[in-house]
């Protein structure tokens, strides 16, 4: 583990943190549908990141990974990432509102709408080719003559604790209303999320003396994350194809042995299950979210050998969609 986390294993230290955080984040709901439960046979509680500012769980790891910084003598001169578009925008937002200059390094294949949102949000894009390397390659070579610096968007370790927060906050309102939670599912794609909620649900545990499992759904066309895990290395995709967009990233040597410690399990779904669950979401909850979300809502229809009858809390990770491109389950 990088020893950026070691104060953070104390959970007073941690609940502090993510204490101060708060003062920049909204305090998302918690949503559960009767006719959903009913459907899937176990008790879901959904913690919508999708009413988060700039629409998405991104705020929280961009928010404590800002906070770091502004602690520094020197206030950077600015800041990049490389990003299909959420964790670009909830940057670019986060440092406008600091003073700080943003650069989102984005393929070219991004979505438009998410583009502009970046842009709306105060940063200037630089676009590169559709795959990892030109991201990272891209995001190096401007480091290097700009002085701005990088915040990854799954492999730095001040983003992955923030990350963390989400499911922090889901873990303490459920402990009030003596909802017992038996596990939190996320979606898995660069693996800031998963790591950051699997750390935050570690510490909860040996604190709260529960048994909290954390699972994470991933699409079958993108699944790097579930071989990785149960081949114990990282593994790539070649050419990931799924209509998850933001699910398309690959794990980093940071946040993969924190998934490895503290991941229950990764499960795989289809693209069409994908859909549905993004459209069941909408018919039952009246929720927009991105098909980025419906992974773990998915994974509990999938297998109900695993889920019935228990309470699971689920990260809604975001809802920036297109809707006039966006295509709906069938």
């Amino acid at each position: 583990m990088d020893p950026y986390f070691i104060p953070f294993l104390n959970a007073k230290t941690l609940e502090d943190r993510y204490s101060k955080l708060s003062e920049f984040l909204h305090k998302t709901p918690i949503l559960t549908s009767n006719s959903i439960n009913s459907e899937c046979g176990a008790s879901l509680f959904f913690k919508c990141e999708n009413f988060q500012k700039s629409g998405a769980f991104k705020m929280r790891g961009v928010s404590n990974a800002i906070y770091e910084l502004l602690k520094m003598k020197n206030k950077p001169k600015g800041v990049i990432a490389h990003s299909s578009g959420n964790h670009g925008q909830a940057l670019a937002w986060a440092a406008k509102h600091n003073n700080i200059e943003c650069v989102v390094v984005m393929p070219r294949n991004a979505s438009k709408f998410k583009k502009k949102a970046v842009l709306a949000a105060g940063g200037e894009i630089i676009e590169c080719d559709s795959n990892i390397s030109s991201r990272i390659n891209t995001v190096k070579k401007f480091c290097e003559t700009s002085g701005f610096i990088e915040i990854h968007p799954s492999n730095q370790p001040s983003v992955i604790l923030g990350q963390g927060s989400a499911a922090w906050e889901l873990m303490t309102e459920c402990h009030k209303n003596n909802i017992k939670l038996s596990h939190v599912g996320i979606p898995i794609g660069g693996g800031g999320l998963a790591a950051g909620t699997g750390f935050a649900v570690s510490i909860w545990n040996k604190t709260h003396g529960t048994s909290i499992k954390v699972f994470a759904g991933e699409p079958e066309g993108a699944n790097d994350a579930y071989r990785s895990f149960y081949s114990g290395k990282i593994e790539h995709n070649k050419d990931p194809k799924t209509v998850a967009d933001g699910l398309r990233t690959e794990l980093g040597n940071i946040n993969f042995p924190i998934i490895q410690k503290t991941i229950d399990a990764i499960y795989l779904v289809s693209d069409t299950e994908i859909l549905e669950g993004q459209l069941k979401l909408a018919e039952r909850l009246k929720l927009i979210i991105e098909t980025n979300c419906s992974p773990p809502f998915s994974a509990v229809y999938k297998k109900p050998q695993i889920f019935n009858n228990k309470t699971i809390g689920i990260i809604l990770s975001g809802g920036n969609i297109d809707l006039r491109n966006n295509s709906w389950g069938s």
